[in-house]
């Protein structure tokens, strides 16, 4: 396959209406939702066959990958969430409404017969859950009980899907990161010196027991329950004083310290200690950009709580019946060995294929021959499953 093919890249939008009791973006006009999205789509292309990539909340239209994937002469699609740069109000099931008016208005607009799903890091579980309710579809309502009825929407299922880096779900693998040493949510700097893993009078260290992890693990799960319990309170609350649409904006501290970023030897893979895909993990468990630093309480119950968020890789993808190509990045500063294997062992037909791109990072930035291969790898699945 010539791997220099030249493409064009043309912006799109796909504009529908959307209502709602309440305004959850700021731009745009209420009751329409309009997408911003690229299509990569080779030079004299007459491809029929789209792979579409949309990330929760994460902009990923000039992503190493894309680029690599319209030089094996596929076409391309990276189209935005609504929520694109800003998850504080961010509700998963209206992502897939999002992904679901996409697909459709590529298939009726823009006349591709077959889409594949591009789940690449965060956009791994969405591609999951949504090919479950494309396929089985069940929800009428979000996990904070505001009325959604994705049984109407029709989504058209996908033909295949692929996870590039892919983690588990937004909330197991924020549940993961969590600081397990917080011990009261309004007084964050209040913590247990035992479990916090940044203070040097902690006397566990890395290389951490096994005994340790396991009791960190506990503490990060009871935190994450803590929030989701306080959360179901005040909306509660709210409703019992007729206030069914009234929200609360609350700041969760510290959600970067899994300990595996301190301990390479937890879910080993070849990325470097003390680091992870954000940077030094010690400052990211503070910094703005930290996982679900500002949220509302509809978007903690979609997005992050560990019991009752819906968007769940790992349950979603024993729904699906298409083909399914997983790859995993093995020096990965995000996504660690157990998501990617456990995403694989999770689908529940035998139309799966699991890959390995040695050496590579999460977005394979500065690794342009890594991307190239993977790329390879997606065009020779694509096309041994007939899906190009």
């Amino acid at each position: 396959m010539n791997d220099q093919v030249k493409y064009q890249r043309t912006p799109l939008i796909f504009a529908f209406k959307d209502t709602s009791s309440y305004k959850d973006t700021y731009a745009g006009e209420i009751g329409t939702v309009a997408l911003t999205a690229h299509l990569l789509k080779p030079l004299d292309s007459t491809n029929k066959t789209a792979v579409v990539f949309m990330h929760p909340t994460g902009g990923g239209s000039y992503l190493p990958m894309l680029n690599s994937l319209a030089k094996q002469n596929i076409d391309t699609v990276w189209c935005d969430s609504r929520y694109r740069g800003t998850d504080s109000a961010l509700i998963m099931e209206k992502v897939l409404i999002d992904l679901g008016n996409c697909i459709k208005s590529l298939k009726l607009d823009h006349g591709y017969e077959k889409i594949v799903l591009g789940g690449w890091s965060g956009g791994g579980s969405l591609s999951l859950f949504y090919q479950s309710e494309a396929e089985n579809p069940s929800i009428t309502e979000t996990p904070a009980g505001d009325a959604i009825n994705l049984i109407d929407e029709q989504f058209i299922p996908a033909d295949g899907i692929m996870l590039i880096a892919a983690h588990e779900s937004r909330h197991r693998t924020f549940t993961e990161w969590i600081d397990g040493s917080v011990i009261n949510e309004q007084e964050p700097e209040n913590r247990e010196t035992k479990l916090d893993i940044y203070n040097p009078d902690n006397p566990n260290q890395p290389a951490y027991s096994q005994e340790f992890v396991d009791t960190y693990r506990k503490a990060q799960i009871e935190r994450n329950r803590r929030i989701t319990s306080w959360v179901q309170e005040k909306l509660s609350d709210f409703k019992k004083n007729n206030e069914k649409d009234r929200e609360f904006g609350f700041i969760v501290h510290r959600t970067m310290a899994d300990p595996k970023w301190l301990d390479p030897s937890i879910d080993p893979n070849g990325r470097k200690p003390n680091w992870c895909f954000l940077g030094d993990p010690k400052v990211v468990n503070n910094s703005p950009i930290g996982l679900a630093r500002y949220c509302s309480l509809r978007s903690w119950m979609s997005q992050w709580s560990y019991d009752y968020a819906k968007g769940d890789g790992i349950n979603c993808a024993k729904n699906i019946s298409v083909p399914t190509l997983v790859i995993g990045n093995t020096a990965d500063d995000g996504i660690t060995p157990s998501h990617t294997h456990n995403l694989y062992n999770a689908i529940g037909n035998k139309k799966k294929q699991l890959a390995w791109i040695q050496d590579a990072n999460h977005y394979y930035f500065g690794q342009p021959e890594k991307s190239k291969e993977s790329a390879k790898v997606c065009f020779n699945w694509l096309t041994e499953n007939n899906l190009i």
